[in-house]
């Protein structure tokens, strides 16, 4: 068995786990999470820790990538994800109205994020926006969605990227 799915996982204070035939659902001050029960693994809680079993030697692989989402299922339930963006650009601006996101990117118009439901954006300043949640793939994926209205280009590096993002910048034109 891998050395991923062999590690247990610890149950902070307030961190419920409910595990049935068809379902794993963690529950916590920042949310509820459920995950469908992947075939062929099976998990019990025993004093507070959770661990993963294979059921037969064909699941070791799925034992530990169930491992790896029920350890991010509890973690966001009990601290939750945050991504960080940047906005890099004369004029570049991003501001709450509600809870849409009102981004100023260059366009001829302004772009309008509407806020999924579960995630929570912030904009601390003018140029960052905080996103955050419980679920690591949705903090993940409504991230990549707000980078994709204006990557960062390749000559000035202006756009939105992650913070902490290297931006690879290629040489201009020569006369």
């Amino acid at each position: 068995m891998s050395r991923v799915a062999k590690k247990p996982i610890s149950l902070p204070k307030g961190v419920e786990v409910n595990i049935t035939a068809e379902s794993v659902s963690v529950k916590g001050p920042k949310g509820a999470l459920s995950l469908a029960s992947l075939p062929g693994v099976s998990a019990k809680v025993e004093d507070g820790v959770l661990t993963l079993h294979p059921a037969s030697d064909d699941a070791i692989a799925m034992t530990g990538t169930a491992r790896a989402i029920l350890a991010n299922m509890v973690h966001g339930v009990a601290e939750g994800f945050t991504r960080k963006l940047d906005l890099v650009g004369v004029g570049y601006r991003a501001s709450m109205a509600g809870s849409d996101l009102n981004l100023a990117l260059g366009f001829s118009h302004p772009v309008v994020f509407k806020t999924p439901e579960g995630i929570t954006i912030t904009t601390p300043s003018q140029t960052e926006i905080l996103i955050s949640g419980a679920d690591k793939q949705r903090v993940g994926e409504v991230a990549a969605k707000i980078r994709a209205v204006r990557p960062p280009e390749p000559y000035k590096g202006k756009g939105v990227r992650y913070s902490g993002e290297k931006i690879i910048m290629k040489e201009a034109k020569k006369a």
